[in-house]
């Protein structure tokens, strides 16, 4: 299956993402579980007032982990690109949920998308192209695939999953589910796309087809799909107009290098970023 290991990608490298010659998608991953105290308080210090109400409300802790990490993922990375501190950073919602930068403006515009689950944070930024989306899944968790595969996915995915045997249903199920839930919020709609109106071919490069009943040129996206390795896959859709996906990855513990820095040398203001 066309998976790539996300260590074999690039190093996301900002100047040239920046390039007006250069058409390229970066993702940010951050496996945020087993962080200090000191990390977690500088996390919380970049949250709006609704922000951090937000997070107060999620009852168990796991959940208030993933919420903040995902926050400090998001400012942190977008900093990288523009000279604005990541507390400054505010958002607006599509009417699906899609997030995008509501303040302050920036040139260029900076498009990303976001997804968490259970250890892992992403996002995915790109200047050059608007219409992208990414999805991350877990995949060592129990989930009844087969049941949830015959009631969203198309006739040929479903076919596909089971001709395989049991050992290797679990990453198809992923894959097919990931690959769908990057497209719908690429696209920004939501629950109101169809998924069993498109479906994903996954043996060797990773393509998609459309039903009758949905709009959209199959020719003009791009997918990948990345291993992260020891429990979790990644997806991500990205309207190209047609041209290949450049993807590259960097893995990030956000704030880390202040907090570090702060304990030798005092209160300094870089945005650390790095593994």
């Amino acid at each position: 299956m066309s998976f790539v290991s996300i260590d074999q990608l690039r190093d996301v490298t900002i100047a040239e993402t920046l390039s007006s010659e250069k058409a390229i998608v970066d993702l940010w991953y951050y496996f945020y579980e087993g962080v200090d105290a000191d990390l977690l308080a500088e996390h919380e210090a970049l949250l709006t007032s609704n922000e951090r109400a937000r997070h107060r409300s999620f009852y168990l802790e796991r959940d208030r982990h993933l919420f903040l990490a995902t926050r400090a993922l998001v400012r942190t990375v977008l900093s990288s690109y523009s000279a604005v501190s990541p507390a400054d950073w505010r958002f607006e919602a599509g009417d699906h949920g899609k997030p995008t930068i509501s303040a302050p403006p920036v040139r260029p515009s900076i498009h990303f998308n976001l997804a968490n689950t259970p250890g892992l944070a992403v996002c995915v930024v790109s200047v050059a192209h608007q219409t992208l989306g990414v999805d991350a899944e877990r995949i060592d968790r129990e989930a009844e695939n087969i049941r949830l595969a015959e009631r969203h996915f198309s006739v040929s995915e479903v076919r596909g999953l089971l001709a395989l045997p049991p050992c290797e249903q679990t990453q198809r199920f992923f894959a097919y589910w990931t690959l769908k839930e990057s497209y719908v919020k690429a696209r920004g709609l939501g629950l109101v796309v169809p998924l069993d109106q498109f479906s994903f071919l996954v043996e060797d490069e990773i393509s998609v087809e459309f039903g009758t009943r949905w709009d959209d040129d199959a020719s003009s996206w791009r997918f990948a799909l990345l291993d992260a390795p020891p429990h979790h896959i990644i997806a991500i859709s990205v309207k190209t107009s047609g041209a290949a996906l450049s993807l590259r990855a960097t893995r990030a513990v956000p704030l880390r290098e202040r907090v570090e820095r702060s304990y030798l040398h005092g209160s300094v203001s870089r945005f650390g970023l790095h593994a």
